[in-house]
């Protein structure tokens, strides 16, 4: 039984849950995943993730998955708008929309989709301290409850080349990448996955704040970790792709009504 069941399993019937939406035909699973993933945008520029043209959040395509939607080069996390995202092939070329993919998002993002089949959704930006945490070369310590949704459940790419653009360079993340939810990329920044939009997007939230923790935790004192069994146990409960869902929907309800003119 996997994590997702085996939590299913322990959720009450005779109240209201909610629960990632399944879909009759790809038409109505593609206009979910575009306008989740202009929400993911959307929260990215709110909560300060964007720096310049960097940074790119992806969703493969439902029916054509070797294709991905993904934002513009050059547009605003904040302006997102469902009918701004683009349809990029596996060989870069825009088949959907008016405007250039980023060539970075592209070197990365087809070579993660293209190794993990089953990830849906990749995100990836230059927030503050996860920079500051992939400068020091450093992974994820289980110091804290949340942050334990990464233990033994994230890589390093411990190397720094410059702007990715080739996609060796996104093979060589992919793989850092490995099985894992999530990647540091030394010098660089996050890298999060997730078979939802949704989940690929609360990994790197609460990553990034992760990274913030433990950044100022070290620098107050030392620091007092978890205890590997204890740490094994509340990854198992709150590290799997469903409760990530789960702690992103208050987010998606909040920025869908301060700002209902994404879906445009």
């Amino acid at each position: 039984m996997s994590d997702d069941e085996q939590f299913l399993e322990k959720l009450p019937t005779d109240l209201i849950f909610r629960l990632p939406p399944t879909f009759d035909n790809v038409e109505d699973e593609r206009r979910h995943r575009k306008e989740r993933l202009a929400a993911a945008l959307r929260i990215f520029g709110k909560f300060g993730f964007e720096e310049g043209v960097a940074g790119h959040i992806t969703a493969r395509d439902p029916e054509r998955t070797d294709h991905f939607w993904v934002n513009p080069f050059g547009m605003s996390f904040k302006h997102i708008k469902v009918s701004d995202l683009i349809l990029v092939n596996h060989q870069g070329q825009v088949v959907e929309g008016r405007y250039p993919v980023n060539e970075a998002a592209f070197a990365i993002h087809s070579q993660v989709h293209q190794a993990r089949p089953g990830v849906v959704a990749a995100a990836h930006s230059h927030s503050t301290h996860g920079r500051a945490i992939s400068a020091l070369g450093q992974k994820l310590e289980p110091i804290t409850q949340d942050v334990c949704a990464f233990y033994q459940d994230h890589g390093l790419f411990d190397d720094y080349t410059g702007v990715v653009t080739d996609l060796e360079e996104g093979k060589r993340i992919a793989a850092a990448l490995g099985e894992y939810k999530a990647v540091i990329l030394r010098n660089h920044g996050l890298l999060t996955v997730g078979d939802t939009v949704d989940a690929a997007a609360w990994w790197f939230i609460t990553m990034e704040r992760s990274c913030q923790v433990q950044l100022l935790a070290k620098a107050a004192g030392q620091v007092v970790p978890i205890e590997h069994d204890n740490a094994v146990l509340t990854h198992e409960q709150i590290g799997n792709d469903l409760v990530g869902w789960i702690n992103y929907q208050p987010l998606y309800d909040q920025i869908t009504r301060e700002q209902p003119d994404l879906f445009d």
